[in-house]
């Protein structure tokens, strides 16, 4: 079975570059207090990595 990442968006993507923008967007992520369940591949942990000011990340359950 495939591990799982909750990442939650903590911060708006507002003001940000266009780059950090689009990664979000990439993730799923629509806005503040936003959540997606996400397998844990290593170019979703370099996209979360970009963003890791912004986003919270946990196991999933």
């Amino acid at each position: 079975m495939a591990v799982k990442l909750k990442v939650t968006q903590l911060k708006s993507g507002i003001g940000r570059s266009d780059a950090q923008n689009k990664t979000l967007e990439g993730l799923g992520l629509r806005g503040p207090n936003c959540s997606k369940i996400l397998e844990d591949t290593p170019a979703i942990r370099g996209m979360i990595r970009k963003v890791s000011h912004l986003v919270v990340v946990e196991p999933a359950d």
